[in-house]
């Protein structure tokens, strides 16, 4: 007896909840661009303000100490935690994020309902809107003193970490290329539990998004558009290197593509690919 096919290709139902969320990109990004641009803008605007307050908590964390040591740590945790809610406001919002994207087009390309001329104009226009939001942030915190002191710090600190890749040669663009991987891996298996339909409350589905964001901000992994809002944000403040920002978000772009996009988008399109499975399978008829 044959297996049954809901068994074998158990994402059948993430694949189609998937080409359906592409559908409405693709026709978002092109006969109403400017309205995607809008939504992939809100997306840079909630990871600028939730990004920033990351800084912030760990900052006010480090100002507490006890026996002689800072509570840095414990910041660091509450500080991804109250990142961790930007996926959540994203998904919510119904904003869009480049990253999450990488993993929707591929799926998209795969099944040929798209083409990647199609695609890269989706990718393109989200990532121009996150850059322009988290721009907007940048701007806001530049003429005011919420990120005053020690904050301000702490992001300079970060954006000094994260050039630093560029400038350690070969070893350095490895780290980067790893870590960038990895975020875009875990941001998108938190949005496959979001798509498979098995989860049918918004609590566990925030969860998942909640721990997937916690643990790249707590490990330090590197997300392409968390990355640029940092660069605005430094940069309109301090000034930055441009050549190194630059080719550390080039670095974490494609980091991110392989771990969204491939790693997750590939895996899933072609492991719950049925239609070779179905032509192998004998005719059913009367013996």
């Amino acid at each position: 007896m044959a297996a049954d096919p809901r068994s074998l290709f158990p994402g059948k139902f993430f694949i189609s909840t998937v080409l359906d969320a592409l559908d409405t990109k693709t026709t978002m990004s092109g006969a109403m661009a400017r309205r995607y641009l809008q939504r992939a803008a809100m997306a840079g605007i909630i990871i600028g303000v939730l990004y920033a307050a990351n800084f912030a908590m760990i900052a006010a964390f480090d100002a507490v100490t006890i026996g002689g040591t800072t509570l840095v740590t414990l910041g660091r945790v509450a500080g991804a935690l109250t990142f961790g809610w930007a996926l959540v406001f994203i998904y919510y919002t119904k904003s869009e994020l480049l990253t999450s994207n990488m993993m929707i087009v591929t799926i998209g390309a795969y099944y040929k309902r798209t083409r990647w001329r199609e695609a890269m104009r989706i990718l393109g226009l989200c990532y121009l809107g996150n850059a322009l939001g988290g721009l907007l942030v940048a701007l806001l915190l530049r003429f005011s003193t919420i990120l005053a002191g020690r904050p301000t710090e702490l992001m300079i600190a970060a954006s000094d970490r994260k050039l630093a890749f560029l400038t350690e040669g070969a070893a350095g663009w490895g780290d980067l290329l790893v870590r960038a991987i990895l975020c875009n891996l875990l941001i998108n298996i938190s949005m496959l539990l979001v798509y498979n339909g098995l989860i049918k409350d918004d609590l566990t589905r925030s969860l998942a998004m909640i721990v997937a964001v916690f643990l790249f901000a707590f490990l330090g992994l590197e997300h392409s558009v968390a990355n640029t809002v940092l660069f605005l944000i430094v940069g309109l403040r301090d000034g930055i290197e441009v050549g190194l920002a630059l080719a550390n978000l080039g670095i974490a772009l494609v980091g991110n593509f392989i771990g969204g996009g491939l790693l997750i988008g590939l895996y899933y399109a072609y492991v719950n690919d049925d239609a070779r499975y179905l032509r192998e399978q004998p005719p059913v008829g009367p013996s």
